[in-house]
Order: C-alpha cells, then structure tokens, then sequence
C-alpha cells in the first residue's frame, strides 16, 4: 500500500520541483534518500533503564528496531568509556520512510505548542534538513500518560539535492510548514 505521499510526490511535487529548478531529466530531481531518528542519551549514564525506555519510543514512532548506539572512545570529562550505550537512532527507507514524513508534517508539527513554522536554518551545504524536537510527546504514537520521562529527539532528512535551494524547494513542495520570513532574511 502506497502512501498519499508518495502519489503526491510522483503525480504533484516531481513536475512542479522540475519546472521550478529547470531541469531537463527526471533523474537530476532531489529526492529523499532516508530519514534518521536520533536520541543522544546522556542520562543512562546516571539510570541504567532510561535507554529502555528511549529505544520503545523511537520503535513506537519509528515502526521498527532501533539501533542503540555505543561510545567509540572514552571521554573522561564525561565520564564515557570505549562501549557505553550513549543513544538511540533508527533509519528509515522506502514506505516507512514516506509514511513516517506524512505524519510529521501532518500530524506531529502542527501539535508543537505555539508552532510558527520551522526554521530554514536547519539546512546544511548538499540540502540535507535537521530537526530538534524538544518532547516526543507530539507523535501520537506515544500516550502523555504513560509516559515517565520526557526526552528530545533529532530528526535528520537526507536528500540527493545538490544545496541547500534544491533542498528546501522539495521539502516545501511536499508540505513542511517552514517559517519564511526567516528564508527571506538569509
């Protein structure tokens, strides 16, 4: 089952994107390579059951197993050694990539407290976009009363745009609610 996305974006989105950016062949087009769910846990250093409890949020928002991701050197500054579980990311591709955009844009943004759009500045030099978000709680995936520890996530769309104008010329054709004013100001 194909999401309303995707249909969008061949049937909408790819035309317009093309006739925007002026491109001749259908394979230069930027299009989204993979979306990257990450959680830096610092506080499991401290609460041994706190990346438990960050990995069944990001499987619950994600739809599948995240990875739990392991210090590579030791920092004594902060007290991490060679192998400690610091964070929690999962990679999404193909449908549950596409359904899981569809419902940030849609569902998730759209619940931030006093949300004025998301800032451009998110954007690096090859087009790729990063998203903070400071509580899970606005995925409706998760339930605010079951939840006992309220935790940031980083949300980071990789393109195959060239910069960062291809880059946002996609994202804002396909619906994600950027904040202009501050697009005009750059």
């Amino acid at each position: 089952m194909k999401s309303a996305l995707v249909e969008q974006l061949n049937k909408e989105i790819y035309p317009q994107l093309k006739k925007d950016l002026g491109l001749d062949n259908d394979m230069t087009l930027p299009r989204i390579e993979k979306v990257t769910l990450n959680v830096g846990a610092g506080k499991a250093l401290s609460d041994k059951s706190y990346i438990d409890h960050v990995s069944e949020t990001i499987r619950r928002i994600s739809g599948q197993n995240p990875v739990v991701t392991k210090a590579r050197k030791s920092l004594a500054t902060f007290k991490i050694r060679e192998g400690m579980p610091i964070g929690v990311k999962a990679t999404l591709r193909g449908e549950r990539m596409y359904a899981f955009l569809e419902k940030l844009i849609k569902v998730s943004l759209p619940r931030i407290r006093d949300f004025r759009g998301i800032s451009v500045k998110g954007f690096d030099r090859q087009g790729n976009y990063s998203i903070g978000i400071k509580e899970h709680l606005i995925f409706p995936e998760i339930n605010a009363d079951e939840v006992e520890k309220i935790h940031g996530l980083e949300v980071v769309i990789t393109t195959t745009a060239k910069n960062k104008e291809e880059g946002y010329a996609l994202l804002k054709l396909m619906g994600f609610p950027f904040n202009d004013e501050l697009y005009k100001k750059q």
